[in-house]
């Protein structure tokens, strides 16, 4: 599945890839333009992510990670229930009461520089790994968004979900026990995404298992796993080698 993932641009640099803007009313007030988004978002921290929606597209949106439906009815739900749905299965997205008014009616684009997962060696081992683009240093993963309004804080959370696919080649390699990656799309695919016309047998064209040939992928250390050390760093990126194991912990 995908549940970390790096953004690691400033937000001038998501403008300028996709020709939209943050608005001033909506942009974090602990954030400037040329500040780099994270270079490791765990879904289970429910980050605040920039995200292009269909209902607005004309501009970026910021969204938590972990979408909540808009018929959870109190907040215990609503925390409950943000845990399973970090990622939403494509093939059965049209069938889950979580996903499927959100799959027709409010898709969206999440940008990102790439994202994490885990190998499993042994019963013992995991190995974490890095996984970009050869040749977009910024994509898209197909994402789907909610607006929950909670009556007690007079407050409304709005949300998303990134949808995934089986695993291409390499993916199976690296997400080796469960075989899943997130649903990446094409540069030519990204508005088309957003189009509110898209009929159901359109959207399933839509989830194609991404080329393995475009994508990049290399091990990391174990600062990302590291519950002691932050590793919104720069450094989580960086390339590690596993070959003398008995260095590392």
């Amino acid at each position: 599945m995908c549940y970390h993932a790096s953004v690691s641009a400033t937000y001038n640099q998501l403008e300028l890839r996709y020709e939209r803007p943050f608005l001033g009313d909506i942009f974090p007030s602990f954030s400037n333009s040329t500040d780099i988004v994270a270079y490791h978002l765990n879904g289970f921290d429910f980050p605040l992510m920039p995200i292009i929606t269909q209902e607005n597209p004309e501009h970026f949106d910021f969204f938590q990670w972990g979408l909540i439906p808009s018929w959870v009815k109190d907040f215990e739900n609503a925390k409950a229930i943000r845990s399973q749905t970090l990622n939403a299965k494509s093939e059965t997205i049209f069938e889950k009461p979580s996903f499927r008014n959100s799959i027709v009616k409010s898709r969206c684009l999440i940008p990102i520089t790439g994202f994490f997962e885990w190998k499993q060696e042994d019963s013992k081992t995991k190995i974490p790994y890095f996984i970009k683009l050869k040749d977009e240093s910024i994509f898209t993963l197909a994402g789907i968004c909610s607006k929950w309004f909670h009556p007690a804080e007079d407050k409304e959370y709005k949300t998303f979900s990134i949808i995934t696919t089986e695993a291409n080649p390499l993916m199976a390699k690296i997400h080796n026990l469960k075989k899943r990656m997130p649903l990446i799309l094409n540069k030519d695919q990204e508005e088309f995404w957003l189009d509110p016309n898209l009929e159901k047998d359109k959207i399933i064209q839509s989830f194609q298992i991404f080329d393995e040939n475009k994508m990049d992928a290399y091990t990391i250390s174990n600062l990302i796993s590291s519950r002691k050390i932050n590793s919104n760093v720069a450094q989580v990126l960086s390339p590690y080698s596993y070959e003398r194991r008995d260095l590392f912990s």
